[in-house]
């Protein structure tokens, strides 16, 4: 149970100098042209990004919106995602986001989703809710269940061949639309331009701006816009015909809990019930097969969920259950998040140094026993428990227990949070 903490505002606790340094640092690894941090491979690093915008909502640090919207932008004209429908795939082998490894990983999506969704709001520009609109697309064609829950990936491989489902020659493009559009298409995705895959085929992106297209050919940009329009819908329909990469059909706890947080931060940055209802039948569907006795389950393959729950579970499921109250409270998920909470607490904090194990008190022994600091392609169970303890006080006006209990999870906070923003160089 939350109860009333002793002392004053957490916020005031957590070290502003540690979120300064790790800002400077972020920029300092920025590259300007193509965006992203440092040289290739690039990740997509959204908790970095979420971290960069958060700190231009809360400071006006116009450098800071620069790094999120530099690089978001050249991701989203990037071949790293799919022009045609929706979604990101797992990193780019270039600096320039042209040449992905074709694996969509719903880790990534997830976030990304909510990232250009508050991205769009902070701006006011219509382009970052569209890609917003493609994932949100994409997870509900290509990556949900039945049941509402979604499932981990699609591989980068078909036909044994990497990236074949997703890349073209000009001949097959040019079958698949009219004259008119293809008079677009081929500029804009490239495909006038030698092949950038594997030296024999085109990987579609962004090469060149509509507006300089329409310009050239001497039509309005609306007319280009329609025949581009045109061109995905024929290029998407033709690639459908295609052999589909395979598909990891298991259903992981902490990856579902990133992909509903994230609907959740969209559908309300948006006004999309559609998309916020997605976002709880999900959780419904978590609860009902993952949660029992008070304990998480890491993983589910149809019916059958096993492993205990890890840090991550149960952090990001918290987090998550914080994102629906804040667009709609259903009683439920108020009282399914202090559950959550409580056991998380209970159940891995580290009562001598602060913050939390990865694996619970009752898993099984290993040789060494880690607690995640840094965040990576995911963010930390430690950054996300604490930013996920920190909104819960605020929610219930409290923490929890008696006032010894508060003072030592006042330590756990206060160093988790000060991990929380630490780049990661090159991870993956």
């Amino acid at each position: 149970m939350f109860e009333p903490a002793a002392g004053g505002d957490l916020d005031a606790r957590v070290s502003r100098q540690m979120s300064a340094q790790a800002l400077a640092a972020l920029k300092q690894r920025f590259d300007p042209e193509y965006g992203g941090f440092g040289a290739a491979p690039k990740f997509p690093h959204p908790t970095e990004l979420e971290f960069c915008l958060r700190a231009w909502s809360a400071t006006r640090d116009e450098a800071a919106l620069t790094v999120a919207r530099t690089t978001l932008s050249r991701m989203a004209d990037g071949g790293i995602h799919d022009q045609l429908g929706g979604g990101f795939c797992r990193y780019s082998v270039d600096a320039q986001w042209t040449i992905p490894h074709f694996e969509k990983m719903l880790y990534d999506n997830g976030p990304l989703l909510g990232l250009y969704a508050d991205l769009a709001r902070a701006t006011g520009d219509q382009r970052y809710a569209d890609v917003a609109r493609d994932i949100v697309g994409w997870l509900v064609r290509e990556m949900r269940a039945p049941d509402g829950a979604f499932y981990s990936s699609l591989d980068a491989d078909s036909e044994g061949e990497e990236g074949k489902f997703y890349v073209w020659t000009p001949d097959q493009a040019r079958a698949a639309v009219t004259p008119d559009e293809w008079a677009v298409a081929s500029p804009y995705f490239g495909l006038d331009r030698p092949p950038n895959f594997e030296g024999h085929a085109w990987n579609l992106h962004v090469a060149q701006p509509l507006d300089q297209i329409a310009a050239q050919l001497g039509i309005a940009p609306p007319d280009a816009r329609t025949r581009l329009f045109g061109a995905q819908a024929a290029l998407f329909a033709a690639r459908e015909e295609r052999i589909r990469p395979g598909r990891d059909d298991k259903i992981l706890t902490a990856w579902n809990a990133l992909a509903i947080a994230g609907l959740a931060r969209a559908a309300r940055a948006h006004d999309e019930p559609r998309w916020l209802e997605l976002a709880f039948t999900a959780a419904d569907s978590l609860k009902r097969t993952v949660w029992r006795d008070g304990r998480l389950l890491a993983t589910r393959f149809g019916d059958h969920a096993d492993l205990n729950g890890y840090l991550d579970d149960y952090a990001f499921l918290l987090n998550a259950l914080l994102e629906l109250l804040q667009a709609r409270f259903r009683v439920e998920d108020f009282a399914w998040a202090r559950e959550l909470a409580d056991a998380m607490l209970t159940h891995f904090e580290d009562g001598e140094r602060g913050g939390f194990f990865f694996t619970s008190h009752d898993h099984e022994a290993l040789i060494t026993r880690t607690r995640s600091l840094q965040d990576g392609a995911t963010p930390s169970g430690n950054s996300m428990a604490a930013l996920a303890l920190i909104r819960a006080a605020k929610l219930t006006g409290g923490l929890r227990r008696n006032g010894t209990r508060n003072r030592r999870l006042a330590v756990t906070l206060r160093i988790a949070a000060t991990l929380t923003p630490k780049l990661a160089p090159g991870a993956a």
